[in-house]
């Protein structure tokens, strides 16, 4: 309840509920984000165009002046494109060098240090970090390193990952966040989210959620600090198994990312994986792209490689599946050694049967082959018959039930001798929508089945003869055709009477798209029958 307080507090005080109605979800409130992203793109090059002006204009800048623009321009980048950040943080150093400023030299230290560490380059975030001289920053700037520097090795600590070097990483990280909290104003921002990264990283989660709660209240929040407090609290509500909690944060965080124009992020590729896991494909695998295209577009390395990490949980449904045939492949391998032993036993017995008995062995073999393709075919068979045998006892369920009301509702007419309202309701039965709901229906158990199936068939044809899915669109005709096909319905009669097309219109489908296709056609429907089922 705390949570869902938190959040709708966020919504409302940040405009991200802007244009919905209250009861809408916050996913539908993130894909409306997404679409407006470029927008927020565009504002912030508006602004960094007008900081680019002003530096470049003809009438002569004091150097003093020139470090303050390009402070503000490495602000506008640091989380937006690598490459231009790091350049304007180089180029705080040449101006300050040229100032003799020591303090300007060791604050462009660790503006460099930060764009270097955001972009997953270790080995030079610890060089620069290494010839600051911390004493020669003032105490907000110096706030700033240690939490850089904390940041830093708990950074190493995680992707190191190890018994040996990541427990003094994780103490390292530590005592640089002491020394930063000593340096923030109690109760700030900066002091309550560092006091819950401290926490966390030393395992003790209650504290930590409690100072990200701290974190997140603040009323003086920006959009990209928003972003950072919540989506450190989601991380907390995932390791504690809150899994709805966590979603909830995440979307926040990825929402105020996009407000923010924020590319060097972690909440989207977080978010979709934790819908995955909760069998929301659709969401999961747009969040995931654009998750993939913010961290390109930034340059951060460290990004790409965490978004790699989500794979093997897009494989993870099938583990249990490979288990189950490495199981079965043991059996066989056993039965087989089994039968070697006893065709050398016999062989040493009987001489002249050798012959015989190893092309009784090479029979058996193949014998095997055979039987585990047919067990691979009967449990996806299997599969698709459960899925589909619970999908007609609802869909028959649900329209009993509507046959019930209907049947009671004009018994009650016909008793009332309302004959002509017994036809208003006989003529009221909407069948196209009645179909219409019944193909989505079909077309929602199908991809739970196949979920990568229209990735597939769209590879066997050239990028502008794939199918395109209109934004509500699960199936079209051209795929349902086949989809019908994949699940073992080959003959074109049965087809066209389920989609309700003429056995011509079905032939022309399947014989238009077949044209289309880069693979042979003889080829076509055994490569439709090899895409595999979740």
């Amino acid at each position: 309840m705390k949570c869902k307080i938190i959040s709708l507090f966020l919504l409302m005080h940040y405009g991200l509920l802007h244009a919905f109605p209250q009861n809408d979800s916050l996913l539908e409130r993130l894909n409306h984000t997404i679409e407006q992203a470029s927008m927020y793109d565009e504002n912030k090059l508006r602004q960094i165009n007008l900081l680019r002006a002003e530096l470049v204009s003809t009438h002569s800048l004091s150097l003093r002046e020139q470090f303050e623009i390009c402070q503000q321009l490495y602000e506008q980048f640091k989380v937006f494109k690598f490459d231009s950040a790091f350049a304007y943080a180089q180029e705080l150093k040449s101006l300050a060098e040229k100032m003799r400023d020591s303090a300007r030299i060791n604050y462009a230290g660790v503006k460099l240090g930060f764009v270097l560490l955001s972009s997953g380059m270790f080995r030079e975030t610890g060089d620069y970090l290494a010839v600051i001289d911390v004493h020669k920053l003032p105490d907000s700037a110096r706030a700033e390193y240690y939490a850089l520097k904390s940041r830093y090795y708990y950074d190493l600590s995680d992707y190191s990952s190890d018994q040996y070097f990541a427990p003094e990483y994780t103490r390292l990280g530590g005592a640089c966040i002491d020394s930063a909290l000593v340096l923030f104003k109690p109760h700030s921002f900066s002091y309550d989210y560092n006091y819950g990264l401290l926490y966390q990283k030393a395992g003790n989660l209650d504290s930590a959620a409690y100072y990200y709660r701290l974190a997140v209240a603040h009323k003086d929040l920006t959009v990209h600090q928003t972003a950072i407090a919540t989506s450190s609290l989601g991380n907390i509500f995932i390791r504690t198994g809150k899994k709805d909690s966590a979603i909830i944060m995440m979307t926040i965080a990825a929402m105020a990312d996009i407000q923010s124009s924020t590319k060097e992020t972690t909440a989207m590729f977080i978010l979709a994986s934790l819908l995955f896991k909760e069998q929301d494909v659709k969401n999961a695998s747009r969040y995931i792209e654009y998750a993939v295209a913010d961290a390109s577009f930034y340059g951060a390395r460290l990004r790409k490689v965490q978004l790699s990490a989500i794979l093997p949980i897009i494989e993870g449904e099938k583990i249990n599946t490979v288990e189950g045939q490495k199981k079965m492949l043991f059996v066989y391998a056993t039965i087989v050694t089994l039968l070697l032993l006893a065709l050398v036993w016999l062989a040493i017995i009987i001489l002249k049967q050798y012959k015989k008995l190893q092309s009784a062995q090479q029979t058996i073999t193949a014998a095997h082959a055979i039987q585990q393709e047919i067990n691979e075919k009967l449990m996806e068979a299997n599969k698709i018959k459960e899925e589909y045998i619970g999908y007609c006892f609802q869909i028959n369920s649900a329209y009993l039930d509507k046959i019930k009301k209907f049947k009671k509702l004009a018994d009650q007419k016909l008793s009332d001798n309302k004959y002509s309202e017994v036809k208003y309701l006989v003529n009221n039965i909407d069948l196209k929508d009645e179909r219409e709901q019944l193909f989505r229906n079909f077309d929602r158990i199908f991809l739970r089945i196949f979920p990568n199936f229209v990735t597939v068939f769209n590879s066997f044809f050239k990028e502008e003869d794939q199918i395109k899915l209109k934004e509500d669109e699960l199936l079209n005709t051209d795929l349902r055709i086949f989809a019908l096909i994949r699940i073992g319905i080959n003959d074109n009669v049965k087809i066209a009477q389920i989609l309700e097309y003429s056995v011509n219109t079905i032939y022309t489908y399947k014989t238009k798209i077949k044209n289309k296709a880069i693979i042979p056609k003889e080829e076509f429907e055994e490569r439709l029958m090899d895409i595999k089922a979740l």
